[in-house]
């Protein structure tokens, strides 16, 4: 079945199709869900409210862009969804930065992708979404502010700051496998 055809009988309401656009898709949604989520249970669940506002929306899908890129939206927007606007205003570890601070950006040439997710993934909730939006995603500084609620510059505040601490993170690991190695 075709992706057209997926779509069309999904407009349909067709069960079937339902299925299988859940089974042919929901990997891919799954993995931009757990970019935001703090667990794999969370996850799922923004996955699940993903997949609803799909099957809810479906017949607004205009094929003029990429199915694929009409759903990650859909699924970017229901997890920050979940994560409640105090996260962007107060990070429980800002109090520790030091904005004089040089950020290295050859640190990040480093380490490979998989490495750098993994990394992204321990940063606090705002540092991480924030992180995940502009540098994975795509958005501007004023979307993002629009999406959660914030000002532009708390934005770019919160992406200057998890940049640093990913720098920090990725340094200290380095440390510790040279000292392994030593």
């Amino acid at each position: 079945m075709t992706e057209r055809e997926l779509i069309r009988d999904c407009q349909r309401g067709i069960k079937a199709s339902q299925f299988e656009l859940v089974k042919r898709y929901s990997g891919m949604l799954l993995s931009v869900c757990r970019r935001y989520a703090q667990d794999q249970d969370t996850a799922k669940d923004m996955l699940q409210e993903t997949l609803i506002r799909i099957f809810r929306h479906i017949e607004k899908y205009q094929s003029t862009g990429s199915f694929e890129a009409w759903m990650r939206t859909i699924a970017v927007r229901c997890s920050i969804q979940w994560i409640s606007k105090k996260h962007y205003e107060v990070e429980s570890s800002v109090a520790d930065w030091n904005d004089d601070q040089q950020l290295n950006p050859n640190v990040f040439d480093r380490f490979g992708v998989e490495e750098i997710l993994k990394l992204v993934a321990e940063l606090p909730v705002g540092f991480k979404t924030v992180f995940n939006l502009n540098v994975i995603e795509g958005y501007s500084h004023r979307e993002i502010s629009k999406l959660l609620g914030i000002t532009e510059s708390a934005s770019r505040s919160q992406l200057v700051r998890a940049r640093r601490l990913l720098q920090q993170k990725i340094e200290l690991s380095k440390k510790k496998q040279n000292s392994r190695l030593a």
